[in-house]
């Protein structure tokens, strides 16, 4: 599987997403021009017993962190102390989202992203280590897709264990056709053979869930595949600990898989289902990584609210010059949409009365995104202190503020469980999924005469009935949603540019029709737009429920800003440079621009000047295990 072509590759992609929609999605129906208020308002609340529940954990988790974790010391040392974790599986942290019927905490999606902020703003490395564990390790698949009997045997084990997923490969990224890792049946086992690449907690956990490719035979419809592996199992090498410009503690290493014999009983669902289990494991998995962003954002907010009323220049607090002043509001302004965009997700994944796939994914790439820009305007509001260690901050006396590690640890956030560029193609396959279902055959070119002549049938009243809905709407009327008094403006809004967005789509497919699966400008466009009128919908909501003037003061804030971002995101749809991007890149493939790299030196390449390099956190005597 060296080489697959792309429409081999976009099969496999294909084949692995979920089909239907068998439950209505707030995010689905705002690419389609129908703002769906009601899936949100009345902001949803946890029960009394979730919430219960919930806060007495967070209390006790609270005090730990504030008492028995060092940041600086993780920071230091590139690595979680023992007892940090000891104490968190003593708590019960390693359990949180596995049901009390095994040994966990049964904790609710939202108390399990608040749980995960709090241990974020102490140490993203930390926080990366739970969620690793629980939101794409072998707990969730399990729960998902496992028999009862693969619950009974291995979610007691998650509650105290740590797992770990591992689909990435040396050669295999975001292309899961080209994963080489193989199980091949043997009796009633698979032996399984092949490497993994960036296997956070590979290098301490006990349990691993591992994406491998199952021949086809007789008796064996193979096709990528999900096996739960304990990692006693003889024949598994842990290669290397990788170290990385954040999340210094993190537990990510290479992986070896050497002729490791696998039980049968360790299949999670069938054969050939392991990238719809991954797929879908992500759905609501990909929320612990908005968590750590609300986390930083929140903090973020709080040093530049002391930072630019402390520092003086000119007779002023830094605060009140206009070009500070920017930036301590709009870092203020997007900690609250951040935390208003992980609450409303995970209250509407526990809810369960809603299909969340798009609307998690959104808050993935929106809360990303915008947390590494709230940290790159928090280092240009503390200037040479932002940019200065906190260790070196200490050691001259002043207050350890480790702004620029929060820009380093954030930044993985954009890559992590999807990068911002495949998050686009994602959530797009997902919001022109409506006009595919109608249409699709009339531009596949492998479709019969027949084929094409039905679809253009459906498409054609699929579009009668469908396009008169985005001319009118109630973001038309100046008493719509008044019941949100200042922020019903902002609401009106966000139902225009639904309906804006929907025609554009529209246009877009009509005018470049199959070649609008390549317009990867035009969708990552369509698709930020999606996600910032999700979050003015979500900001909306949550400050109308919360109450209070600061609130809707702080909300109304967010939305005028957001509104800017969109208009610019819209006028952008058409007006760009893409298609000259595309060739200029083109060209400096071929080597056409070869002669801007002269005169540097490349410092990748070894040279005479290079010597023995002082060990590091990935030299250390005790990373290299071989297990069996």
């Amino acid at each position: 599987m060296s080489h697959v072509d792309e429409r081999t590759a976009r099969k496999v992609a294909e084949e692995a997403r979920e089909t239907e929609w068998r439950l209505p999605s707030f995010g689905k129906q705002l690419f389609l021009g129908d703002f769906r208020l009601d899936l949100i308002h009345p902001h949803p609340r946890p029960t009394d017993e979730a919430r219960r529940r919930g806060e007495e954990f967070l209390a006790e988790l609270t005090e730990f962190c504030a008492t028995k974790v060092d940041p600086a010391l993780i920071e230091r040392d590139a690595r979680i102390p023992d007892d940090v974790i000891g104490g968190l599986r003593e708590m019960g942290a390693l359990g949180m989202k596995i049901p009390e019927r095994y040994g966990g905490l049964g904790l609710s999606q939202l108390y399990y992203g608040r749980a995960l902020m709090v241990v974020g703003s102490v140490s993203p490395a930390l926080g990366a280590l739970l969620s690793a564990h629980q939101s794409i390790g072998v707990p969730q698949p399990v729960k998902l897709f496992g028999t009862q009997e693969q619950k009974d045997v291995w979610l007691p084990r998650c509650a105290r264990q740590i797992s770990a997923f591992l689909l990435t490969e040396p050669d295999v990224g975001s292309d899961p056709a080209r994963l080489r890792a193989t199980a091949v049946p043997d009796g009633d086992s698979y032996v399984l053979d092949g490497v993994k690449l960036w296997t956070t907690n590979g290098v301490v956990a006990d349990l691993v869930v591992v994406m491998a490719r199952v021949p086809k035979s007789d008796g064996h419809r193979g096709g990528i595949s999900a096996f739960i592996v304990d990692m006693d199992t003889p024949g598994i090498t842990v290669e290397n600990r990788n170290a990385f410009m954040g999340l210094r503690g993190i537990e990510n290493g290479v992986t070896r898989f050497h002729g490791v014999r696998v039980p049968a009983a360790n299949l999670i669902g069938r054969e050939g289902a392991g990238l719809k289990i991954a797929l879908t494991t992500l759905n609501t998995g990909r929320l612990s990584l908005p968590a750590m962003c609300a986390a930083s954002g929140k903090w973020a907010a709080k040093i530049a609210r002391e930072w630019s009323r402390e520092r003086v220049q000119w007779g002023r607090p830094v605060g009140e010059h206009e070009a500070v002043s920017k930036k301590v509001a709009f870092i203020t302004a997007t900690a609250y949409a951040l935390e208003a965009m992980l609450d409303l997700s995970g209250q509407l994944a526990d809810d369960e009365r809603g299909d969340i796939r798009i609307e998690a994914a959104l808050a993935k790439l929106w809360s990303s995104e915008m947390a590494c820009r709230v940290a790159d305007e928090l280092v240009q509001l503390r200037g040479g202190r932002g940019y200065e260690t906190a260790a070196s901050l200490a050691a001259r006396g002043e207050r350890g503020v480790p702004v620029e590690q929060m820009l380093r640890d954030l930044r993985i956030n954009r890559i992590f469980e999807g990068s911002t560029e495949i998050m686009h193609l994602l959530i797009a396959r997902e919001a022109v999924d409506a006009h595919l279902s109608v249409a699709g055959d009339i531009i596949d070119p492998d479709a019969s005469a027949g084929r094409k002549a039905r679809a253009a049938a459906r498409a054609g009243g699929f579009y009668a009935r469908w396009l008169p809905t985005l001319v009118t709407g109630a973001g038309q009327r100046p008493n719509a949603y008044a019941e949100f008094g200042p922020l019903a403006r902002h609401l009106r809004y966000v139902e225009r540019a639904s309906r804006k967005l929907a025609r554009s789509t529209f246009y877009a497919a009509g005018r470049w029709q199959g070649g609008l699966e390549r317009r990867q400008g035009f969708l990552g466009r369509m698709v930020d737009i999606g996600a910032e009128l999700y979050a003015m919908s979500a900001v909306c909501v949550r400050a109308r429920s919360d109450g209070g003037a600061s609130r809707i003061l702080l909300a109304d804030a967010f939305c005028r800003q957001a509104r800017v971002r969109v208009e610019e995101l819209f006028d952008g749809l058409w007006r760009n440079t893409d298609a000259m991007d595309a060739r200029l890149a083109r060209a400096a493939l071929a080597g056409d621009f070869a002669w801007v790299e002269e005169g540097v030196l490349d410092p990748s390449i070894p040279g005479p000047w290079i010597g023995p390099s002082e060990p590091g956190p990935s030299d250390r005597e005790d990373v290299h295990r071989t297990i069996g």
